[in-house]
């Protein structure tokens, strides 16, 4: 603070210090702000006076100074006096006694301006001794005392003497009087003041008796309250309150009871204001931080006795345990001391002073206060008053009267409530200070709860103003405020009512879902740890339910039961979190519990819905096992739980669905597990690949047969549960987008989820989602009505295009609607025109399938390229991914089955003794009645079954239009038709298998049904590797049927007569559609068909061999499951089926330990071969397996002009000659590993060379004769094998290994040595026959070759070469296009095509006849002219392998080199070749190449050629790439086939075919040949073969 007073004033003061501080003080004292101008003297003087204590000035001249500026202002001398009183007691503290001395000569010389008394006030009484103003301090200091204990401390003792009690007794007989007259408050007080007046009477104490009669004559207010308030006219305000506190202090003994009658004066004072609450809440007991502690420690109490619950007691600690709690509870029953705030508070409710009763509970702790009963009731009781009009008026159920409650006397209580908008003012406050506590008082809660209910369904009926909205909404959530703060707490602590719990479902389900499930969720979760009592609840709740849970079994579950529900209808939440987490470790429990819960109410029903979806969805809980693998087992008990909770109890499902969708739109699908059981359980549709083939036979009949006969357990009654079900899901718009998510989870499975997770659980999941959505596609199917199914789901393009929907789903989604469509169109024909002719019936239902069918034609096609269409009509497409099993055939033994099955349950009625006669009779006509439901049933598929073939027979001209090749319609119809749908569901495997037989049978123009059995079973390994678990097993199922067919035509040649003998599906000869002339065409026969059928046998052991030695756990798992399902047709041939079993064997000892489960499921199958084992045949019987003399001649093999890119016809040899070898496959492969492994694996690889390698070197290959090979075949083939092996596709590898790894079945092969010695002998004859004929035929033919090779070469370098070296293929290529149209047919080296006239071979006609077919299964790719190669050269030794030589050079120059070493050396051997080769050729020839290369040959040639082609089979590529291989392949055939026009034979187009087939091997071969050239300059024996060649060809 700056100084007032310069130090040069000080300095100057006579010259003009003094006249500048008169001044200042003047200026200061004028200030007209009076506290700034007291502050600032005060300064002024107190600097002046130090001045003068420091010495700086004189106290004269201050004297003077100060005399002069004293008159300034009226309290100057007070500011005076307490400037000293600082300065004296700042310089007592000092040292220096200078400045003391300086300070008394001060006040000294100011005595004159301050007066004695003032100066006596202030001053220190030594500082008063010393001045002289008095004479001992010590006698000031006692008469000081003195004084102020008189003053303060001294009670006033009023008119004791003169007070008279009579005027006392007088003042009480006034105020005892009746009052009922017209006496006043006003004359009563006149008559009072008089007594006090004439009696001396104290007026404090007058007060005290008015208020002690007001108490005890309460019934008076109107007399008292205004008494009292013109009583206090008279005294001061604060005295009522500080005679109502005395009264309370007088009650404030530890055994001292405050009567309610104070309260009461208290409350109605207080009512009135008369006194103020905060006056008189100090005077109360106990103080809020007592309260506070006591709050805190009945919260710590609460918890221990939690933890005392909780805790696991030995039995020898409960006995102490139990002493110290009864000790406890002994000091706890002394009594509480009496709390008068609590009693004052009671008093305000009753009177209906909310307003002060609410300061009150705001004092203390939340739900303090009404945690005491009586305030509580007290609380209950004001609500009753204030909701009763509205209550009458809207909430009174009807037909119940109710006792109506008068309203509170007095005008201040709150206004009663008349609408719903007043409610909220004051009642919702109320109730949320009342808390759980509304619990002490059931039927007010009853009465909340009915508001609430007539509030919900005003808030829910339209036609308000947009104000009225707005309010209602506030109140909607006021509401729902209530029910979390009040109406549930306070169910938790009601004991037991099912009534409450009843009465709020009431208002309950007038909420949404969401709604409740937020209310459940926050009572589950926060509301019990709220309040000490809530928290001692949950912690008994759950020690009970421990205690039922322990003993609930089967036996007793009704007691349990009532346990259950007693314990449910207070706290469900609890209750049910407990019981929950007992059955997902316990899964036994879950149909005890289920029957446990008849006994609950609708409310806990809803609870246990929730509670399920947060155990459901609860974060902390891992969804699969350790290992990785699998689902956990807490999650299929807690699905299990809900398919069996949701179909025994009315319970809401929107919860769940939505649950389960949301979770699929986050893209998990595990929870899909819920969904499958719910409409398992609730539909009794039931999705398991354990269905047997009777079940399966079932489920293609009607809905009463799937019912008796489709499922494991007789799900009965279901009507209600899947109705229920079904609402839910229309309600809640849910059914279409479970379908959608559920079609697009399936592929996210494989994408989205499946990263991180093990292939098994993917594979599982994938599983899951599929058979989820067939079952749940099968519920809407059948439940839905036609019109709501129609509105719910779009049309196939739509579900395809744009909620990208899978094809296979889309079309089982809309199935339904085509059936449904169909039926109502057809119907609607009939009533239009009554004809009842069969035929009418049957035009009217193909009319309304067009009708229904055609939109869908049109919409198909946008589902696929326009490409497809060239092969297959949309119609087809549409018609074969529309029909059912039900359209196609009557399960005529099925229904036979069920029906007899009824037959004898009536038999054994009418036989049993003990049931009662109308019980009889009841059980007799159901059974009648199921019988005649059968029955009509089966006449009605009749009918329709019929109608459906006559529709297809219209139909079938136009359905395959194979503007490109036949094979690439089957590649098209096994692509987009058979293989997605086989792996649908069991029944669509059964289809499609029936629907290929259906195809044939109808005679269908342009449908070669050997190619596409052919194409199914040659090579399943890709379609077995991408399946999971279950889509092998209807994979499985798949192959089954059709090995069923395949076998029934193999059994019988009558049968195969009649059903094949001259079909179109059985041509061998597979031409363009536009092609007449030429041979004609030609059936395949009966024998040659069981070669074929043998040759399939072998290719699917073959590949089950692989896939069980590829050590893949999805290729074992899946072949296991595969041949499991076929069993029944395979294997049939005794070796096949040994060489199998000794592989499954071998399984069974690696991965006993390793992989338990491909164990248990490999020694399932052994164990169900070894009993099929008697029923297996040696392979001769099977067919016959030496190939008669003309089998030595080559068929010729023709294609007509016209034949673009289509398959060539296809030679048999091979088929047969696979035949014989198949049995000796194993041994021979070991054995012979140098000799014939090489010669299998070169004559495989051998066969792109021919299609590789330039014109000359190609023709010159062709001639060399198989004796040259099999010299060759000691050195070069192991080359060859080593080169190519690695290169070769998949299955070259297994025939590698197989070679390789012989030992492991060398037992085997011992035993079938000897049989192949015996076979070998008869072919030699015919061999030399066939040699000579060949060696003519080279010599023709070698100029015509070239051109055919060139070509050939130039297609496959086309395909195959990426880099620049196309431009000058394509230019060959041009050139032998150009070649090839001179008009003559242009055969390929002899293996094709015999020289022989055509007298000479009439068999060999008949031979070709049957080879055709065999090649004829591949058309579409080279390996056609592998097999042919490969067969000639087998079935008899003289055939030309044209492959063999390895000298696939790059350039033609090369090759021409070679020509002539290879002539020049050859002329030199060929002679002892020739005779070296006789002496092999036996020896091989029939026991080994007859068995072992054509197996391959064939199979080599399938996985090259179109069978492999379809997306799924195709070997040389991987499976994905085939589709458009094909592609690419069917163009450049075409472009040549253009070139060509006639002169091209059949054989250069296959060669053109084998090309593009195996454009791998092809390049691999290459590389080989170029190595092998390298080893050959150095005098190998290919070149000496290649002389030989060029000789024959000379």
């Amino acid at each position: 603070m700056a100084a007032l007073l310069p130090t040069e004033w000080i300095k100057n003061w006579e010259k003009g210090g003094k006249s500048e501080f008169v001044q200042l003080c003047r200026a200061l004292s004028e200030n007209k702000n009076h506290d700034v101008g007291f502050r600032d003297i005060q300064q002024a003087l107190y600097e002046l006076a130090y001045h003068v204590v420091r010495g700086n000035l004189k106290h004269d001249q201050a004297s003077n100074v100060l005399g002069d500026v004293i008159e300034f202002r009226e309290d100057m001398p007070s500011i005076l006096a307490d400037v000293f009183c600082i300065l004296d007691i700042e310089t007592s503290c000092l040292e220096e006694k200078n400045k003391r001395d300086h300070f008394t000569q001060l006040v000294l010389a100011c005595l004159y301006l301050v007066s004695d008394t003032v100066l006596k006030e202030r001053l220190d009484p030594e500082t008063l001794e010393s001045l002289g103003l008095i004479k001992q301090s010590q006698q000031f200091n006692q008469k000081s005392v003195k004084i102020k204990t008189k003053l303060f401390y001294k009670q006033q003792k009023f008119n004791l003497l003169r007070e008279e009690n009579e005027g006392y007794a007088k003042l009480i007989a006034e105020l005892g009087q009746d009052l009922s007259g017209n006496i006043t408050s006003d004359l009563i007080l006149e008559n009072i003041k008089s007594l006090i007046g004439c009696f001396n009477l104290d007026p404090n104490r007058v007060l005290d008796i008015i208020l002690e009669v007001y108490e005890c004559r309460p019934e008076y207010d109107d007399f008292f309250v205004p008494l009292i308030e013109s009583y206090m006219y008279m005294c001061e305000p604060q005295t009522l309150c500080h005679i109502l506190g005395f009264k309370f202090k007088f009650y404030q003994d530890p055994s001292g009871e405050t009567p309610s009658s104070l309260y009461r004066v208290a409350a109605v004072l207080l009512q009135h204001n008369l006194i103020d609450l905060e006056d008189l809440y100090v005077h109360l007991l106990p103080g809020d931080n007592a309260i506070m502690e006591e709050h805190k420690r009945e919260i710590v109490e609460a918890k221990q006795i939690v933890r005392k619950l909780t805790m696991v007691v030995l039995s020898s600690e409960k006995t102490e345990e139990k002493e110290k709690e009864k000790e406890k509870e002994e000091e706890k029953t002394e009594k509480p001391p009496d709390n008068q705030k609590l009693g004052l508070l009671e008093a305000l409710l009753k009177i209906g002073d909310w307003h002060h009763a609410q300061s009150i509970m705001d004092q203390m702790p939340p739900f303090y206060s009404t945690s005491h009963k009586p305030i509580a009731i007290a609380l209950c009781q004001l609500v009753h008053v204030t909701i009763e009009p509205l209550y009458r008026r809207v909430g009174v159920p009807k037909g119940a009267k109710g006792s109506p409650i008068s309203s509170l006397p007095n005008k201040r209580a709150p206004k009663q409530a008349e609408s719903f908008e007043e409610l909220r003012k004051e009642v919702f406050n109320m109730l949320c200070y009342l808390g759980p506590h509304l619990s002490h008082d059931p039927i007010l809660f009853a009465k909340v709860v009915r508001l609430g209910k007539a509030f919900m369904k005003e808030f829910q009926s339209d036609g308000s103003k947009q104000e009225d909205k707005e309010k209602m909404e506030t109140l909607f959530s006021c509401l729902l405020s209530i029910t979390d703060q009040v109406l549930l707490p306070s169910l938790s602590l009601m004991d037991c009512n099912a009534c409450m719990s009843e009465e709020l479902w009431g208002m309950f389900k007038t909420f949404p879902y969401q709604y409740r499930y937020r209310l459940y969720g926050q009572w589950k979760n926060e509301t019990y740890n709220s309040h000490p009592l809530l928290v001692k609840v949950k912690a008994q709740t759950i020690d009970r339910a421990k205690y039922i849970m322990k003993r609930l079994t089967k036996e007793n579950v009704k007691p349990s039961g009532r346990q259950i529900g007693k314990l449910s209808h207070s706290n469900p939440t609890i209750l049910f979190d407990y019981i929950l987490s007992q059955i997902q470790k316990y899964d036994n429990l879950i149909t005890p519990v289920v029957d446990s819960l008849k006994y609950l109410t609708s409310l806990n029903y809803d609870v246990l819905a929730y509670c399920i979806i947060e155990a459901l969805a609860n974060p902390e809980k891992e969804r699969m096992k350790h290992d990785d693998t699998t689902i956990s087992s807490w999650l299929q008990s807690l699905a299990s739980f809900c398919g069996a909770v949701f179909r025994k109890y009315p319970i809401e499902l929107a919860g769940l669905l939505q649950y389960v969708a949301n979770q699929l739109k986050a893209g998990k699908s595990f929870d899909l597990l819920i969904l499958k059981e719910v409409v398992q359980k609730m539909a009794g549709i039931e999705i398991t690949e354990e269905m047997t083939m009777e079940q399966l036979e079932a489920m293609t009949g009607g809905e009463q047969l799937k019912a008796e006969g489709g499922y494991f357990g007789q799900i009965r009654n279901t009507k209600k549960s899947s109705q229920r079900l079904k609402d839910a899901l229309l309600d809640h718009d849910l059914a279409l987008p479970l379908c959608l998510l559920m079609a697009q989870q399936r592929n996210g499975v494989v994408f989205q989820e499946g990263g991180e997770k093990h292939l098994k659980l993917v594979g599982k999941l994938y599983d899951q989602c599929h058979d989820t959505l067939v079952q749940f596609g099968g519920f809407l199917a059948s439940n839905l009505s036609t019109e709501d199914y129609i509105k719910r789901v779009p049309s196939i393009d739509v579900l395809c295009n744009e909620f990208h929907t899978p094809h296979d789903a889309a079309f089982f989604l809309s199935r339904p609607m085509y059936a449904h469509h169909i039926s109502s169109k057809y119907d609607e024909l009939k009533k239009a025109e009554k004809g009842n002719k069969q035929q009418h019936k049957v035009h009217k239902y193909i009319t309304s399938c067009e009708l229904v069918m055609a939109p869908v034609h049109e919409a198909v096609i946008s589902l696929h390229l326009p490409k497809v269409w060239d092969d297959i009509s949309p119609q087809f497409y549409a018609t074969f991914w529309s029909l059912t099993m039900y359209d196609l055939a009557v399960p005529h033994s099925s229904y036979d089955r069920e029906v007899n099955k009824l037959k004898v349950q009536m038999k054994a009625i009418d036989d049993n003794q003990e049931m009662p006669p109308n019980k009889k009779k009841k059980e007799k006509e159901r059974c009648t009645a199921l019988q005649d439901k059968l029955l009509e049933e089966e006449k009605k598929q009749l009918e329709h079954v019929q109608r459906v073939l006559q529709r297809l027979k219209l139909e079938k001209d136009n359905w395959l239009l194979a503007k490109s090749t036949k094979n690439e319609t089957i590649t098209k119809f096994l692509q987009l038709c058979i293989f997605p749908r086989c792996i649908f569901s069991a029944i669509d495997a059964v289809y499609c298998a029936h629907f290929v037989e259906l195809v044939h049978q109808q005679k269908t123009p342009n449908f070669s049904t050997l190619l596409c059995y052919d194409r199914v079973f040659s090579d399943i390994i890709y379609t077995v590797a991408s399946c999971t678990e279950n889509e092998a097993s209807r994979y499985g199922r798949f192959l089954c049927c059709m090995l069923e067919t395949v076998t029934r035509w193999h059994s019988d040649r009558v049968i195969y007569e009649k059903e094949c003998g001259n079909y179109p599906g059985f041509l061998t000869i597979l031409r363009a559609t536009g092609f007449d002339g030429g041979n004609k065409a030609d059936q395949l026969d009966y024998e040659n068909f069981r070669h074929v059928v043998h040759k399939w046998h072998y290719k699917l052991t073959k590949a089950s061999v692989h896939c069980l030695e590829t050590g893949e756990y999805t290729h074992i798992r899946n072949i296991l499951i595969v041949l499991t399902k076929i069993l029944p047709w395979y294997p049939k041939v005794l070796n096949l089926g040994q060489a199998l079993e000794r592989r499954v064997h071998k399984i069974c000892q690696e991965e006993k330990e390793k992989r338990p489960d491909l164990y248990a499921l490999a020694m399932g199958y052994s164990g169900q071969l070894k009993s099929r084992k008697p029923f297996m045949i040696p392979e001769n019987e099977f067919h016959h397996k030496d190939p008669p003399a003309r089998n030595a001649v080559p068929a010729t093999v023709q294609n007509g002009p016209g034949g673009a890119g289509m398959p060539t016809s296809l030679t048999i040899n091979t088929v047969r000659l696979e035949e014989g070898t198949t049995e000796e496959t194993a041994d021979k492969l070991k054995e012979k590993s140098q000799g014939v492994v090489k010669v299998i694996n070169k004559t495989v690889n051998a066969t792109p060379k021919v299609t590789t390698s330039n014109g000359n070197s190609a023709s010159n290959s062709k001639i060399i004769k198989e004796k040259d090979d099999k010299e060759k075949s000691g050195k070069e083939k192991d080359k060859e094998k080593k080169d190519k092996t690695p290169a070769a596709t998949p299955e070259m590898k297994a025939l590698g290994k197989d070679g390789k790894d012989k030992p492991k079945e060398e037992r085997a092969n011992k035993d079938e040595k000897a049989r192949e010695i015996k076979e070998k002998t008869p072919k030699s004859d015919k061999e030399k026959e066939k040699v000579k004929k060949e060696e003519k035929a080279s010599k023709e033919e070698k100029s015509k070759t070239v051109v055919t090779i060139i070509e050939s070469k130039s297609t496959v370098e086309k395909e195959r070469e990426k880099e620049p070296s196309r431009e000058r293929d394509l230019a060959k290529e041009m050139k032998s296009k150009e070649n090839a149209k001179g008009g003559e047919k242009v055969p390929v080296a002899g293996s094709l095509k015999s020289p022989v006239p055509r007298s000479e071979t009439s068999e060999s006609e008949r031979e070709q006849k049957r080879r055709k077919v065999d090649t004829h299964s591949s058309p579409s790719h080279s390996s056609t002219v592998k097999d042919n190669l490969n067969e000639l050269k087998d079935s008899s030794a003289k055939h030309y392998i044209n492959h063999t030589t390895p000298t696939l050079s790059k350039s033609k120059e090369r090759e021409v080199e070679k020509k002539d070493l290879d002539k020049s050396r050859e002329r030199s051997r060929e002679r002892e070749k020739k005779d070296e080769k006789d002496r092999k050729d036996r020896k091989r020839d029939h026991s080994n190449s007859d068995r072992e290369v054509p197996q391959d040959s064939t199979k080599r040639r399938k996985d090259e050629n179109g069978t492999t082609g379809s997306s799924k089979h195709s070997k040389s590529e991987s499976p994905s790439d085939s589709p458009r291989l094909n592609e690419k392949e069917k163009e450049k055939n075409k472009s040549k086939s253009s070139g060509k026009e006639k002169g091209d034979s059949i054989k250069a187009e296959k060669m053109e075919k084998s090309s593009s087939g195996s454009k791998k091997e092809s390049r691999h071969d290459k590389e080989k040949t170029e190595k092998k050239e390298k080893r050959d300059s150095t005098g190998g024996k290919e070149e000496k073969k290649h002389h030989k060649s060029s000789d024959k060809h000379r």
